[in-house]
């Protein structure tokens, strides 16, 4: 019987089997464990001829055929990449946001910080080829929105992706590139080194598609349904009136995500798809902070979800205790500071007594704004600080 990993890997190299087939057959099998232990033939009427063939030699040569061949070479590939992870929809791990849109990836590989997929997130997408002005916008917009605490999300394209990117690193922040193409792919290839400061700034790569699969223009609206569906709302920066940006804005109406757009000169063809966007609803930003305003609730909500995940944490790690002091002396206990870690005790003393914002903490302290994150949530559960619009203070 092969693992839930495996047969979820053997089952995506299926010819002409993609996550749409994934879930029709999900919904006549309990696993594809269950559905991969079947004879190839009885299953005529779920899979295409193709895969019912591949699947078939396989289960006559599991050791020698081609599926076989892949599968072996796609589990020693991860696990020869410690940074690489797998999570299948019923991952803890999973995006609790993914899960909501129709047909969601069955599996992610993901390389970096798999915990920052559950971060609230902002996409931010536009043109390949942007005016120098968007391409500011995007980089001095995304670099404010990380200060504020927002993941940045885009798709490692050239033009407003990269910009996009690059302001959240440039913040300290924390940003997500969704791929096109395999994990193991970088595409375009001259992208390696953002894609390797991405994984190093405590950010992640995120693909859905097999290992070693190259760029194809079908794979781009696949992608894009990812950016959206990780993302509480996505801010198109410059696009023209048909472009993939524009999908991505699709996705996220579909959604029911927020959707943001920056007007532009009634003479730039790439302002055109923002302006329709705008006509149809979405909202028209000036500045970042009205994207911060707009998703304050997301915001808030992510943040609980992260204390929640922290609590449950600590409530597992903490060792029992007795209680040994009877009643009477109990209510002459003085009540104990909260202990301290170094970092946190290093954190109240670079906060001060005023409120300081996030991305001006992170400079004083010398770390980026992403791992701040976890650490000042930390100190609010234990009511030493709190938050006040984007800033802290202590309490």
């Amino acid at each position: 019987m092969l693992s839930p990993l495996a047969a979820h890997l053997l089952l995506l190299r299926l010819p002409d089997t993609g996550t749409a087939s994934y879930w029709q057959l999900m919904e006549q099998f309990t696993s594809p464990q269950e559905l991969l232990s079947l004879p190839a033939r009885s299953l005529a009427p779920y899979l295409k001829p193709l895969a019912i063939e591949a699947l078939a030699d396989f289960q006559a040569n599991p050791q020698q055929s081609h599926l076989a061949r892949l599968l072996a070479a796609d589990m020693i590939y991860l696990e020869q990449q410690p940074s690489l992870h797998c999570l299948l929809f019923d991952d803890p791990r999973y995006p609790r946001l993914l899960r909501e849109i129709p047909k969601p990836p069955p599996l992610l590989f993901v390389r970096g910080n798999p915990d920052c997929l559950s971060l609230p997130q902002l996409a931010i997408v536009g043109s390949r080829s942007p005016s120098g002005g968007g391409n500011e916008n995007a980089e001095r917009f995304a670099a404010y929105l990380a200060g504020c605490g927002l993941a940045i999300t885009s798709g490692l394209a050239l033009g407003i992706d990269a910009a996009a990117h690059r302001g959240a690193l440039s913040a300290g922040g924390i940003t997500i590139a969704v791929m096109g193409t395999g994990i193991d792919r970088v595409y375009p290839s001259r992208h390696h080194q953002l894609a390797q400061a991405i994984v190093d700034g405590g950010g992640a790569l995120v693909s859905e598609f097999p290992l070693g699969t190259s760029s194809h223009a079908s794979h781009f609206p696949q992608r894009n349904r990812i950016i959206s569906g990780l993302s509480g709302g996505t801010l198109v920066v410059e696009a023209a009136v048909q472009s993939g940006s524009l999908i991505t804005a699709s996705y996220a109406l579909q959604h029911n995500r927020e959707v943001f757009a920056i007007p532009g000169s009634i003479h730039n063809p790439l302002a055109r798809g923002c302006h329709q966007l705008i006509r149809q609803g979405a909202t028209l930003v000036e500045t970042a902070q009205d994207i911060v305003d707009q998703l304050s609730g997301l915001i808030s909500y992510k943040r609980q979800e992260l204390r929640d995940n922290l609590q449950q944490e600590e409530l597992f790690a903490a060792p029992p205790t007795r209680n040994t002091k009877s009643p009477s002396n109990e209510k002459n206990t003085p009540t104990e500071s909260p202990s301290l870690s170094e970092q946190e005790q290093q954190l109240l003393h670079a906060l001060g007594y005023d409120p300081l914002p996030l991305d001006l903490l992170a400079e004083r302290i010398g770390q980026d704004v992403g791992g701040l994150s976890a650490a000042l949530i930390g100190l609010e559960i234990k009511g030493l600080v709190q938050q006040v619009g984007a800033s802290y203070q202590r309490c």
